[in-house]
């Protein structure tokens, strides 16, 4: 017997649904390859400018300045390569990368020459910071390969299921 398609469980909304939100997907993780390879360009170059910093004559600051951006951008391209992988941002290796990146401003400018305003508002960042890493280590691990989100989905497709089957059963 012909059933409309608004009785059907695989209705065109649900499949196209499903499609749109595969294809966005699939747009998102092409953006952060792009991304990762525009980052990746951009270490090079980083790395070229490094070398050419370290001919005489040698400047310290510059030539740390220099080795501590690779490592920020080290560590945002690792961000990006879990983000590839997993599908969510490292909480672990954000903190890090604004450690780092807080800790380069202070070397790079010298301790000296920052205002103590700005070192007393630097180290309580570092201070939050640091916290938030301890306390990520206690906290029950979320993605244990087990998305929150996606096992609340798959219970309210596993009971949208069961009712339609008890519908279907009590025609």
């Amino acid at each position: 017997m012909y059933n409309p398609a608004e009785d059907t469980p695989n209705s065109m909304y649900y499949i196209n649904r499903e499609r749109v939100v595969k294809s966005l997907e699939f747009i998102q993780d092409a953006i952060v390859i792009c991304l990762c390879i525009g980052l990746f360009s951009f270490m090079v170059l980083e790395v070229r400018d490094m070398f050419l910093s370290l001919l005489p004559p040698l400047e310290f600051q510059a030539v740390t300045a220099d080795i501590l951006f690779l490592l920020i951008l080290v560590e945002l391209f690792r961000l990006l390569i879990i983000y590839l992988q997993e599908h969510r941002v490292s909480i672990g290796v954000a903190v890090e990368v604004s450690i780092v990146s807080a800790l380069r401003e202070i070397i790079v400018k010298g301790v000296l020459e920052i205002s103590w305003t700005q070192v007393l508002a630097t180290c309580a960042f570092l201070l939050v910071l640091g916290v938030l890493l301890v306390l990520r280590v206690w906290l029950p691990p979320t993605f244990d390969g087990i998305d929150p989100e996606q096992a609340v989905s798959q219970r309210y497709r596993n009971r949208q299921h069961k009712s339609e089957l008890l519908e279907t059963n009590g025609r």
